[in-house]
């Protein structure tokens, strides 16, 4: 049978937004890729960067702020409860479960602060200084740890609603989101799509990305950080799988199926050169970015389209570097 000769077509699109409102959630293990996609995502469909909201990001700016501007400091306080002068070990979010868990990290709090051995010891012990919240938040983040629920709520949903706040016109306000690494338990997914209704802001999609263990460890090996060993990275996949992976099942049950898209984040491409092969990160990361585009609903022939233009981007910058 002969197959009707299509000519070329002469167009190319190079621009295309995503409609709004409503927000793109990306979730998956460490290491899966979210940062490196969601920036994708906002370069191709049109989504400011200020709307890219990313947990981690969210998380380290706030220890920073709280150090840096005192009336930010006094605002997470009043507002948040959350405070440099609060212990840990009595404040709201003060349980059985949180206790155990900070004094298990006792030394590893010492070592990350550069504190004196004995240091972060809880008054039910010596009677000496405690762990106040804010440090606790940054060992957290910088350890990959779960923080309390109501502080991941309470950040988040105030970024939200400063960038709604901030929406100088009604097209700015109806502007989707991505939001990275968030939510991460069940607990907070609820929360999050109370919120939501709450500021009628819909789920568009749910970018679910996935990698295995070992992949996962091998990417966190390539990034050299002091918390990538073994036991780390053991945690940090055995928390994806009973705490992540719940909370995407509870999404997909209140959504439905139709909002929900897992994404193979490990789709390797290689080159040959002086005959070994060798592996093209950014070709990679585009087989990725493709695949989620098209779970948004973006037809083959324009994700091909945004992606040669991305390339062409890309080895312009490379070459006037």
């Amino acid at each position: 049978m002969n197959r009707p000769n299509f000519p070329r077509s002469l167009v190319r699109v190079e621009t295309i937004a995503l409609q709004g409102p409503g927000v793109v959630i990306l979730t998956g293990p460490s290491s899966c890729g979210k940062g490196e996609v969601a920036a994708a995502l906002c370069d191709l469909v049109s989504i400011d960067p200020a709307r890219h909201l990313s947990m981690g990001e969210i998380l380290r700016s706030t220890i920073e702020r709280s150090k840096s501007d005192p009336g930010f400091a006094k605002l997470l306080a009043d507002k948040y409860e959350l405070s440099a002068e609060v212990s840990i070990f009595d404040c709201l979010d003060t349980n059985d479960e949180l206790t155990e868990k900070v004094k298990r990290h006792l030394p590893d709090l010492e070592r990350h602060f550069g504190r004196t051995p004995g240091r972060f010891i809880s008054d039910e012990v010596s009677g000496s200084a405690d762990v106040s919240q804010l440090e606790w938040l940054e060992f957290c983040t910088a350890r990959g740890l779960l923080i309390p629920n109501r502080w991941t709520q309470d950040l988040i949903s105030a970024e939200i609603d400063r960038a709604l706040s901030a929406a100088k016109d009604p097209s700015e306000a109806q502007s989707p989101f991505i939001l990275d690494g968030y939510p991460r338990t069940v607990t907070a997914a609820k929360h999050l799509l109370g919120f939501l209704e709450q500021v009628d802001v819909p789920v568009l999609k749910v970018l679910h990305l996935s990698i295995s263990k070992a992949e996962m460890s091998a990417r966190a090996g390539k990034r050299g950080r002091a918390d990538d060993n073994e036991e780390a990275l053991r945690r940090r996949f055995e928390f994806y799988v009973d705490n992540v992976q719940p909370s995407v099942d509870y999404l997909k049950t209140e959504l439905g199926g139709d909002r929900i898209a897992l994404i193979d984040a490990h789709q390797p491409m290689w080159d040959e050169v002086g005959g070994e092969r060798v592996f093209d990160l950014h070709r990679s990361i585009d087989n990725v970015v493709s695949s989620a585009l098209r779970a948004l609903g973006v037809p083959g022939v324009i994700v091909r389209d945004l992606l040669e233009g991305r390339r062409e981007t890309r080895l312009a910058a490379e070459a006037d570097g």
